[in-house]
């Protein structure tokens, strides 16, 4: 495997900092990979800018930043202003369409998908958003296999609201699948 670069933006309450950890967590923990993770908050607790990184490798990593993502999802139009220019070439581009619209020409494949409408509409709770965007990136780039990363759901998310994660995660997917 080579090795993933991956920059989550959007703004606090997104669930940018957890759908990285999630990420990470199934990397090391159920496809035997590297991972590392950092994140970088804006100074208002919600509302302000955040960006998550993770890098996953199966050899060793040495710097835990990520300068230029293969992957790079942005889920406000702010993120994706600052952060659009440092996508590697040939990468991908996955922005939210409610929240981003596509302005600038990049060398990688963009893709504007409605994962937080889909969300409000199919499910009617918008906590469980950043769960629609990770199915949404596992269904377009295949980073770790989908089971590993419901095994990281079911460590870390309340059982009460595992079904709608699950379910959450499963639209992202289905939203990947109209992609291509």
């Amino acid at each position: 495997m080579a090795r993933k670069r991956i920059i989550f933006s959007g703004s606090g309450g997104q669930g940018v900092i957890t759908a990285s950890v999630i990420l990470a967590e199934a990397a090391v923990l159920y496809e035997g990979l590297n991972a590392v993770q950092t994140q970088v908050y804006g100074p208002e607790a919600r509302g302000g800018a955040t960006r998550a990184d993770v890098i996953i490798d199966t050899k060793e990593i040495r710097y835990p930043k990520v300068d230029q993502p293969n992957v790079l999802i942005c889920l406000t139009q702010e993120a994706y202003n600052k952060f659009s220019p440092l996508i590697r070439p040939g990468g991908l581009l996955l922005v939210d369409s409610h929240f981003v619209t596509l302005a600038r020409k990049v060398d990688a494949r963009q893709v504007a998908v409605n994962m937080y409408e889909t969300v409000m509409k199919e499910i009617g709770r918008p906590v469980v958003f950043n769960v629609c965007v990770l199915g949404t990136l596992i269904g377009l780039e295949k980073i770790v296999r989908s089971e590993s990363l419901l095994k990281v759901l079911e460590r870390r998310i309340p059982s009460d609201l595992l079904d709608l994660n699950r379910k959450a995660f499963d639209l992202g997917l289905e939203l990947a699948a109209k992609q291509d």
